[in-house]
């Protein structure tokens, strides 16, 4: 048995001084307070105060420090995506894939399932993000992919490897009645649909996300209709909806730090981080790429002293941005003033939840799985473990 002692635990609901985490077999045994003694039996870390959290819960990202999903849809680069993120902290992810050809999402599909079936608590499933998409709201997606569904697609589309689809986003307003009613039909159990790239009203959204099959809004703010005095948009109707759930991308470019504390108040435990992340910049690693084709585009990098960069295309919108979800935690205190405790639940516990894994990711309790991260009390990452092992560099 591994055991940590002399921990700052944040649990996922409360945080534990000079506790004690005891690990076996890939899972959490014992989470003891600094009462209970520890086992001189046990191999034993001294974590000398510093921070022991779940691992990070990234849902949407494209590529790792320099391969992309998009480009090379093998199990090889959704190994290689898993390993940049990870050693920043990031223990499961959903590979993503923007706009494009029906069979590049198929080939996409079968190579996460492939690795999802060695890793299921790493890469649980992947990220459809598009290409049903309003055109006005497609952001850096290609207008070469962005389309209006076709029932013979959606058929196509689902007739394989459907369950390793976990979010599907999409702009209900590009379907009629009928396809939505057959996207419902179709999609595994598993996936779960969300709202974005979408010039929805707020009457439009509001129907859509009332309808019990849409839960989601991806990337608030961005690529969708805004809120306004007299059309609440997009954004209003997510506010103003009781259950939705709404991913963020605090990296501090596509959202000044002020929206981010305001969706927090009004969402509570209904926001949680995104990286979007294009490439990672990884520690040790070759990347993030400094430009490379997207579509009709040329993306480039932008370096930025004051953060992580981001990437822009070469009609200079937003692409994307070379961070990891770590990098956003961090943007959330030190920027948005945003606790730590509710961050840190924004990129851990709650996506844990979203895509229906809250019972066994997300959180330092008994019978978890050990995916673990320790952190300096500057939030820099120090050691990684998956499934109770250490990575090692």
């Amino acid at each position: 048995m591994l055991q940590f002692i002399h921990a700052t635990v944040f649990t996922g609901d409360q945080w534990l001084t000079n506790a004690t985490v005891r690990v076996a077999k890939g899972r959490i045994q014992d989470v003891l307070t600094s009462s209970d003694p520890a086992d001189a039996t046990d191999e034993t870390i001294d974590l000398a105060g510093d921070y022991l959290v779940p691992g990070l819960v990234d849902l949407q990202l494209y590529g790792g420090s320099n391969l992309f999903l998009n480009d090379q849809p093998t199990p090889d680069t959704v190994r290689h995506i898993y390993a940049s993120h990870v050693k920043n902290g990031t223990t499961t992810l959903l590979p993503t894939i923007h706009s494009t050809s029906l069979e590049i999402m198929q080939q996409s599909m079968a190579a996460v399932q492939t690795v999802r079936q060695e890793n299921p608590f790493g890469v649980p499933g992947i990220h459809i993000e598009g290409p049903y998409f309003n055109p006005i709201k497609r952001g850096a997606h290609s207008s070469a992919y962005v389309r209006k569904p076709t029932e013979a697609e959606l058929e196509t589309l689902f007739s394989a490897n459907a369950d390793a689809i976990r979010i599907l986003t999409l702009a209900p307003e590009m379907f009629t009645s009928e396809q939505l009613q057959l996207l419902f039909s179709l999609k595994h159990a598993n996936t779960r649909l969300s709202l974005g790239h979408s010039n929805a009203t707020y009457a439009q959204a509001t129907d859509a996300l009332n309808s019990g099959q849409i839960p989601l809004a991806t990337h608030l703010y961005n690529a969708m209709r805004g809120f306004e005095s007299r059309e609440p948009g997009i954004v209003g109707a997510v506010f103003d909806h009781d259950t939705v759930h709404a991913s963020i991308i605090a990296d501090g470019y596509h959202c000044d730090p002020a929206t981010i504390r305001i969706a927090r108040k009004l969402l509570g435990d209904r926001l949680f981080l995104i990286s979007d992340a294009l490439f990672a910049n990884t520690p040790g690693l070759d990347g993030p790429r400094p430009d490379f084709s997207l579509g009709e585009f040329i993306v480039h990098f932008e370096p930025d002293p004051a953060g992580p960069g981001r990437y822009v295309n070469n009609e200079g919108k937003l692409a994307g941005s070379a961070l990891t979800l770590i990098d956003c935690v961090r943007v959330c205190v030190e920027k948005a003033g945003i606790p730590l405790t509710d961050a840190l639940r924004m990129a851990t516990t709650i996506p844990a939840t979203v895509i229906g894994m809250g019972d066994q990711i997300g959180k330092i309790q008994p019978d978890y799985v050990a995916n673990l991260v320790r952190l300096s009390p500057a939030l820099t990452v120090k050691t990684v473990w998956q499934i109770g092992d250490e990575l090692t560099a």
